[in-house]
């Protein structure tokens, strides 16, 4: 005979828990019902308020509440799209562009690159103008003069970026032409936003600069900044993890593996113990140089000299003459096979 199943409801006990399956936290059937009404849902939320606004009143390092305006991230991501259009025409964004149409896709790209150029250019200056006010018209100007300056150097960008892709062309065996490289290479992809924010930094609008290099970061796991140096045909070959520090001279036709560190060594400090900024904290880099992969230079005294190269895993802290080969010894290696392990 059949057992008739009891009614939940039916039961005079005391409504049991709702257990998530997923969370050990439990909410009664009232909890759940309360829950499901507009205002009891958002009841907590003034409270969260109040605590969110007293944590910035005690904690103004990280707000930026005096009103003037900053660059903005998808402006950058957009600056970084039209400038490789520009740098390599036909291979980004419009791909119709042909040659007889040049001059009219170079001038529709340009005219939108330095609109955004100049604005963000601005807010990078106001934000560190005393001026008070909304509007500064010294830093406008400024922000279009620097828009143009930065303009007038897309030609020799353009020479040394050719370069830069026949070094990486030399270099690599696996490369089949240029086409491939300048499309999937993140290597150059890294090292022609550094080029343009490279620029800003040397006319003094270091926050767009960093804005820009770091983009490229996320993008491409390799981290230059923008302060450095580099010279012409320079190829970073894979690349992820690479670091260029600020304040690195690098020459002609170096050659970077992934991996590579140009750090500095130790940080200075004040009597009152604040870090001594401005000084070279990064190696030099000369001619002809190749660091293969995950070789560490640091320090700003340090120098390579030109044609010499650095094996994989090197710890450099000390200058080498030029046309030094210098190695890490040998790690031992245990080898086991399946059968000396039973």
């Amino acid at each position: 005979m059949a057992t008739r199943k009891k009614n939940p409801k039916s039961s005079a006990s005391q409504p049991e828990a709702v257990v998530c399956s997923a969370r050990e936290l439990s909410l009664t059937p009232d909890q759940l019902a309360a829950l499901s009404q507009r205002q009891e849902r958002y009841s907590a939320l003034p409270e969260i308020v109040r605590a969110i606004v007293a944590s910035c009143d005690s904690l103004p390092e990280i707000n930026h509440l005096d009103g003037t305006s900053l660059p903005e991230t998808e402006i950058v991501v957009r600056i970084v799209a039209v400038t490789q259009e520009i740098f390599f025409p036909g291979y980004y964004g419009d791909k119709s562009c042909a040659a007889d149409n040049l001059a009219y896709h170079v001038g529709d790209r340009l005219h939108e690159l330095y609109l955004m150029l100049a604005e963000q250019i601005y807010r990078s200056v106001r934000h560190d103008c005393r001026r008070s006010g909304p509007e500064c018209r010294h830093c406008r100007g400024l922000a279009e003069v620097n828009a143009q300056d930065v303009l007038r150097r897309i030609p020799e960008i353009r020479r040394l970026l050719t370069l830069d892709v026949k070094a990486a062309f030399d270099g690599d065996p696996a490369a089949r032409g240029y086409h491939e490289i300048i499309l999937s290479y993140p290597g150059l992809l890294a090292v022609s936003v550094y080029r343009l924010a490279h620029e800003l930094w040397v006319l003094g609008i270091p926050l767009l600069a960093r804005m820009i290099g770091e983009y490229a970061h996320t993008r491409t796991g390799i981290d230059i900044h923008p302060g450095a140096a580099i010279g012409e045909s320079f190829f970073i070959d894979h690349g992820t993890g690479v670091v260029i520090g600020e304040t690195t001279v690098i020459g002609s036709r170096v050659k970077l593996y992934q991996g590579v560190t140009l750090g500095a060594l130790s940080f200075p400090k004040d009597a009152c113990g604040n870090l001594i900024r401005g000084q070279k904290r990064h190696p030099t880099i000369e001619d002809d140089v190749t660091l293969y992969a995950h070789a560490t230079v640091l320090g700003g005294t340090t120098v390579v000299g030109r044609g010499s190269t650095i094996g994989g895993n090197v710890w450099l802290t000390d200058s080498v003459e030029p046309h030094t080969f210098v190695s890490a010894e040998r790690p031992a290696l245990i080898v086991r096979t399946s059968k000396s392990r039973k």
